[in-house]
């Protein structure tokens, strides 16, 4: 389905002022993209555009309240930069399955706010709580407490 017609759709009756939340995923994107999103959806806090096909993000319009972006697996690898801008109040960025070059294309994105909660791209998955709790009580004595060393 085309990515017009998937707004269109998701609109249902309401007016874009009216949407907090909008879901794109796996809908297309002619020339890789964004279409049919205007500045009109001035409470939207929530857009994924995942699957998409998309090349840029340079014409996303203004979203002055949007939180969260998810952006994965598609074909973006350059131009970020508009987001800084464009999006001020952007707390979470989905960038995973995407061809980015460089990651000083991420750079405009972090200097621009203070709140921002980074994590490194690369960085190991943590173990499963049951993992993690298991390794505590091997740590722990018969009635879950710690067994001290002897010296």
């Amino acid at each position: 389905m085309e990515m017009k017609r998937r707004i269109h759709l998701e609109l249902r009756n309401r007016t874009p002022s009216d949407v907090r939340e909008l879901v794109l995923d796996n809908c297309r994107s002619t020339e890789g993209k964004i279409q049919g999103l205007t500045e009109e959806f001035v409470n939207l806090e929530f857009l994924s555009l995942i699957n998409v096909g998309l090349v840029s993000v340079a014409n996303l319009p203004k979203l002055a309240k949007l939180k969260k972006l998810e952006l994965s697996d598609n074909r973006i690898s350059s131009g970020l930069d508009v987001l800084a801008e464009k999006l001020p109040n952007l707390r979470h960025l989905n960038l995973s399955g995407n061809k980015l070059k460089d990651m000083s294309t991420l750079e405009p994105l972090v200097c621009t706010q203070s709140n921002w909660c980074v994590e490194p791209l690369c960085s190991p998955p943590r173990p499963p709580r049951s993992r993690r709790r298991q390794g505590r009580e091997e740590k722990a004595g018969p009635r879950g407490r710690r067994r001290r060393g002897r010296r």
